[in-house]
């Protein structure tokens, strides 16, 4: 996942500021993600409990940039060029927002109020939360790929 993450930032990192920023958002969050997928899940310790609160703000944090602002600017510069990207974000918002409430689900379950039940839970919610955001990510990568090669054939062209 990681790996995925560093060849999306070398082929699109110069498109815009905001997603670079974006993508090392991105890089962040799998860090955390590993991280917390190391750990020791049944030692309840305010650490652990830490570890889970801040991976769900980050998650949130990045979903929220994904959705208010990156996907509004692609689908805004899909308009503008009328070039097909814009039925490809038909086809790939929906599924993004279908991935994003199940962020908001794991988020719900263990933030703030992490405790001992949801802690022995969380190595298999971790595996499935991965699940999610690897789906995730390949989405938006596909999405910021196809805008990014067509706007940048027609700039150049």
């Amino acid at each position: 996942m990681l790996e995925g993450c560093k060849n999306a930032r070398e082929r699109w990192g110069g498109v815009h500021k905001l997603i670079d920023n974006w993508l090392t958002a991105r890089q962040e969050l799998i860090v955390q993600y590993c991280n917390l997928l190391a750990s020791k899940p049944l030692a309840a310790d305010y650490a652990l409990g830490q570890q889970v609160q801040d991976l769900c703000q980050s998650m949130m944090d990045y979903c929220s940039t994904g959705h208010f602002e990156i996907y509004e600017q692609l689908i805004r510069e899909a308009k503008e060029f009328d070039d097909g990207g814009l039925e490809l974000a038909r086809q790939l918002v929906p599924k993004l927002d279908a991935l994003t409430g199940r962020c908001v689900d794991f988020n719900d379950s263990y933030d703030e109020r992490c405790g001992f039940e949801q802690l022995a839970q969380l190595p298999a919610a971790l595996s499935a939360i991965g699940e999610v955001l690897e789906d995730r990510f390949e989405l938006e990568d596909q999405l910021i790929a196809r805008l990014h090669t067509i706007h940048r054939e027609l700039v150049t062209g």
